[in-house]
């Protein structure tokens, strides 16, 4: 997995101890970064970020992740930890569209969707979920188009809508989809009904770049049509979901010795990201 793409989680000060406490949970993770601001750390292999942010914001059930098994046993010790000191929002049960499935938050306030499926049908154990509720409820199809038409090596896997006998106000909006970004799945789904959350900078995403050019290209793409610049290489696409486009090699600029603490006062000063100005500095 490329892994060009990653979710970062806002944290207020515990974020070594979230990837702690994910670390023990699942195979194949691994805490890979460790400072006072960013904690980086893999779970099944895929990367994320934790970022100490402060109180500012949180994670909320606008962004989940799809925790996927085929496994009664592994579904039982997930759900048990994973809910221990958080909340549960639709038991873990038989419902129509599974076997077995759970929505609950965390003790960190991250939303975890949990079903038993085959692997084969996602190809990922820990799938971004978007729920497009509020002013953008009804936007879900649209979204997955416009995201597949900025990443490379991306395609819909399959958007199901809701039929008219299931109402006229779920008539023709996503019940479930799933879409491939620059090798990694994701899903999105619009929810109907009053909800006390919306997209929010506690769950964006980070999208490394090789070079200027591919900062650039991702920063104006992402901003088509009605998203927002923020700082620091932080910005908002047209549906409110938060992005970070960063150069790759972010890491040994801003820890380098010598320079690292210059280039830290550029970077806080810039909107888009520049490069050259960074490592001039």
């Amino acid at each position: 997995m490329k892994n060009n793409i990653h979710p970062c989680i806002w944290y207020n000060g515990n974020a070594k101890a979230a990837a702690e406490f994910y670390c023990s949970l699942f195979p194949e993770s691994k805490i890979t970064v460790d400072t006072p601001l960013v904690v980086n750390f893999e779970l099944f292999g895929q990367k994320f970020m934790g970022l100490n942010g402060g109180p500012m914001f949180k994670p909320n059930p606008s962004v989940s992740f799809f925790l996927i098994s085929e496994s009664d046993e592994e579904i039982d010790e997930w759900w048990a930890k994973l809910s221990k000191g958080g909340l549960i929002m639709m038991p873990l049960n038989k419902y129509e569209w599974a076997e077995r499935y759970g929505f609950l938050q965390d003790q960190f306030g991250l939303s975890w969707q949990i079903m038993k499926t085959a692997y084969s049908n996602v190809n990922q154990h820990i799938t971004p979920c978007f729920l497009f509720v509020g002013n953008n409820y009804g936007k879900a199809a649209a979204a997955v188009h416009f995201y597949t038409k900025i990443f490379p090596a991306s395609s819909i896997t399959g958007i199901k809508l809701y039929q008219e006998e299931e109402g006229e106000r779920l008539a023709g909006k996503v019940k479930h989809s799933q879409f491939i970004l620059d090798d990694l799945v994701f899903m999105a789904m619009d929810g109907f009904g009053p909800h006390e959350f919306a997209f929010n900078e506690g769950l964006s995403l980070v999208v490394e770049c090789k070079d200027q050019a591919t900062i650039d290209y991702y920063w104006h793409k992402l901003i088509e049509g009605g998203g927002e610049e923020s700082m620091c290489g932080w910005l908002k696409d047209p549906f409110g979901i938060s992005w970070q486009i960063i150069p790759a090699n972010i890491d040994r600029l801003i820890m380098d010795t010598e320079k690292g603490q210059r280039a830290m006062q550029a970077l806080l000063k810039m909107r888009k990201i520049d490069i050259a100005a960074m490592e001039n500095a």
